[in-house]
């Protein structure tokens, strides 16, 4: 065997362009991700069944559903049901935003339960109205709690980026395959996808390092 690595590097920028599809798909994801996440697990929190059981009925569904799946059924099943076409970048970020959203709620929803007792008597000895408490006394603490797994959430998102080259979106593993099947060359164009996410993700993962260890410092 002949390694062929030249026809890769002939090939930049199409690898470039893919390099911002999952940057691009990652942004979205993340923020969606979290954001929503975070108002599913305040109704998992909840007392008011009228908020938790859609709440758990959201976590179940999508965490017990695989990501793949859900992207698929986003791009070829939902436009049957809705008149319009969706495009691959909505599919691929509905479907990996609402996984994420179910397994970050689970995280916040830990968070706060982890929060003492104390903490709750004392905002009511305040008079503090429960949205209040949580904005201002429980979240702060609970989210420094959370980062290491938010943080390990994140870089969940930016791997299962991937998964939107099942409906075609233009990110690194489908510039990958496209550049295996024109050049013949399927080892070294998946090399070169692998290499440029260890080097996205690697800084981020050390950063989970260091908070992990920072907040056992401060323990």
């Amino acid at each position: 065997m002949r390694w062929d690595f030249a026809s890769v590097f002939e090939n930049t920028d199409a690898l470039l362009v893919g390099a911002a599809g999952t940057l691009r798909i990652f942004a979205i994801c993340l923020v969606l991700g979290l954001s929503l996440g975070l108002l599913v697990g305040l109704g998992r929190y909840s007392r008011n069944r009228w908020l938790h059981i859609p709440a758990t009925v959201f976590v179940e569904f999508f965490r017990n559903t695989p990501v793949l799946v859900q992207i698929l059924w986003f791009y070829f099943a939902l436009p049957i049901l809705l008149p319009f076409q969706i495009s691959p970048l909505a599919a691929a970020s509905l479907g990996i935003s609402l996984n994420s959203a179910a397994f970050s709620a689970e995280i916040y929803r830990g968070g706060i339960q982890s929060i003492e007792t104390g903490q709750w008597d004392g905002v009511r000895a305040l008079g503090m109205r429960w949205g209040q408490a949580m904005r201002r006394i429980i979240l702060p603490q609970a989210l420094k709690r959370m980062l290491p797994a938010l943080t390990n959430r994140a870089i969940e998102i930016f791997k299962m980026s991937t998964l939107a080259s099942a409906v075609a979106y233009v990110e690194l593993l489908q510039q990958g395959k496209l550049i295996a099947s024109l050049n013949y060359n399927p080892i070294e164009a998946y090399t070169a996808v692998a290499v440029i996410f260890f080097v996205f993700l690697w800084p981020l993962v050390q950063f989970s390092y260091f908070l992990e260890r920072r907040l056992r410092r401060d323990e």
